[in-house]
């Protein structure tokens, strides 16, 4: 049986909000893209992300998110790691955002 979900983040609303936002507001929160790269960079090392990223991203860069590398990044990764890792990643961008006090309007349904 093949799941309902038409993309890989429809199944988690938190995950999908997240997506939105990097979609809708990639300058706003590039800085907090970035430093989720450099929190996962202190795990596994840059130049595995580097690597990783080099053998994934698309030679002509045609997806809304390509047009920035630290977005792309962070999307490429949320995309490939499981499902309880991108449900946590989700939540705790959500509530960054919040601890900033950025706020804004979900459209997401849960």
């Amino acid at each position: 049986m093949t799941p309902a979900y038409k993309r890989w983040y429809d199944h988690d609303p938190k995950l999908l909000e997240v997506i939105e936002l990097l979609k809708n507001y990639p300058e706003e929160l590039h800085s907090h893209a970035q430093l989720f790269l450099e929190k996962l960079a202190q795990k596994v090392s840059i130049e595995a992300i580097d690597r990783f990223y080099d053998m994934v991203k698309p030679i002509n860069g045609s997806r809304w998110y390509d047009k920035d590398p630290v977005i792309s990044k962070t999307v490429e990764i949320l995309r490939v790691v499981p499902p309880e890792v991108q449900s946590a990643c989700a939540e705790r961008f959500i509530k960054a955002l919040n601890d900033m006090g950025i706020s804004y309007e979900s459209n997401v349904k849960e």
